[in-house]
Formats: C-alpha cells, sequence, structure tokens
C-alpha cells in the first residue's frame, strides 16, 4: 500500500458514531486530505498566525495546519472535552480502543495533522506520526519523542559525522511547536466565540499537546533523570 491509514471511530453514550479517516502518503509521512468543501476564511494565513510564521514570508493563503483541522473543527465543536466515549481506533497492524473523555481522542487525531501538514515548523514530528501510539501516555511519549531525535541524530552524524547528543535541538524545536500549539488554540477559539458554540473539546485537545511540549522541556532540563534508574545496569557490549 502507498499509504498510511489510520481510522478514529467515537461511540457516544446515546449510541451515535462519529467516524474521522485520516490517509497519510507512506514515503512523504504527509497527510492527504479529503476536502469536500471550500475552506472557510479563518483557515487563512493572516488569520490568528502563530509567532514566527515562517510561511507569512512566503505568502501562501492558507495555514496547512488550519486547512487540514477545518473538517475536525466542524465535526467536534458543540462536543463538550469531558464528554465520556469509546474510542477505537483502526490500523493496519492492529487496533486499539479506549474510554475515555473525548478530548483524548481529538488530540491524538490533532498530532497526527499538526505533525503531518507540511508546517515547516512541525515536520521533525513525521516520524512520530509514522509510528503513532493511540492514548500514549506522557511517559510513553517522552521517550518516543526522544528516541525518534537520537535515531535522526544517527542518520545525520552518518552522512556529517555532527549530531546532537544534548538534546538541545529536540528543546529547540518544541519550543517552537509551543508557538504552532498556542496559534492554532487561538484560531480555534476564535471558530466557537463567533459560531457561539458551548462546545470546547477541539481546543482543549490542543492544549493537552502544548502540555506535553512543556513537560518534554522540563525533562530535558532535568537531564531526564526519570527515565535515568531504568537503564542502570544495562548490559554493556564488549569492544
Amino acid at each position: 500500500m502507498s499509504t498510511i491509514n489510520i481510522t478514529y471511530e467515537f461511540e457516544f453514550q446515546d449510541g451515535k458514531k462519529s467516524i474521522y479517516p485520516l490517509k497519510l502518503d507512506k514515503k512523504t509521512v504527509s497527510l492527504i486530505p479529503d476536502r469536500k468543501v471550500p475552506l472557510p476564511p479563518w483557515t487563512k494565513l493572516e488569520h490568528y498566525p502563530c509567532d514566527g510564521c515562517p510561511l507569512i514570508k512566503e505568502g501562501r493563503p492558507h495555514c496547512p495546519i488550519a486547512a487540514n483541522i477545518s473538517d475536525l473543527i466542524g465535526h467536534f465543536k458543540e462536543i463538550k472535552s469531558t464528554e465520556i466515549v469509546r474510542i477505537t481506533v483502526y490500523t493496519a497492524e492492529r487496533n486499539y480502543w479506549k474510554i475515555g473523555p473525548v478530548q483524548k481522542g481529538l488530540s491524538s487525531i490533532f498530532g497526527i495533522i499538526m505533525a503531518t501538514s507540511n508546517c515547516p515548523v512541525m515536520d521533525f514530528l513525521k516520524p512520530m506520526a509514522r509510528f503513532h501510539l493511540p492514548f500514549s501516555t506522557d511517559e510513553e511519549t517522552i521517550i518516543r519523542s526522544v528516541s525518534m531525535h537520537l535515531l535522526s541524530q544517527y542518520f545525520i552524524a552518518k552522512k556529517s559525522g555532527q549530531s546532537d547528543l544534548s538534546l538541545d535541538l529536540l528543546d529547540r524545536a518544541y519550543s517552537m511547536a509551543q508557538k504552532v500549539n498556542r496559534g492554532i488554540c487561538n484560531r480555534i477559539s476564535s471558530v466557537i466565540r463567533e459560531s457561539k458554540s458551548q462546545g470546547d473539546a477541539t481546543s482543549n485537545a490542543v492544549v493537552i499537546l502544548d502540555t506535553f511540549s512543556q513537560l518534554l522541556q522540563v525533562e530535558i532540563e532535568k537531564n531526564l533523570e526519570s527515565f535515568a534508574p531504568l537503564f542502570e545496569g544495562s548490559p554493556t557490549p564488549p569492544l
């Protein structure tokens, strides 16, 4: 298959279901939009742009992330974040399910879309999206994020001999990602205000992503000390 297919299904307590499929190009790990209606005005780049957006200078008409989440916002803007649902995730390799607040599933979907929309600030997260793990805990996500970064540095070292084992680049990347998270949250909040919607699930889902970014940076500042005991006594292979 040339695509990676991930489908999120939300089953509400009244029996209604909401299905949200995602399709990624397997080679580029870019989202393949399935857009059926014109983009709303709030997706324009100048509408609550992210701080330091690199696309403004290029004259792009629309924010790529906003364009790709527009259907999702319309889908869930009336939903309360704490509403309990059954969330099932279907992938080619396996399926996952969890009963919990709707914002838990939405946060995972936002994570995929924001990483795969070809926003230059968020492109570093594409490997994470390629190996998407639904419902991951903060600890699992930190381990995956740091591991992916170090693997990328391995390939960089093979080419140039220079790599970042200090995690400084990862720290800076997540600082920039926070600006995108907040910019997108501002966009969503503007949509909710203008539509006088009572829902908060979509905006709170992005807040969860921003909270994780902050948590990872704190862990990096502490040199990942909370994970160090896991590796004490690990065997060292003979030279």
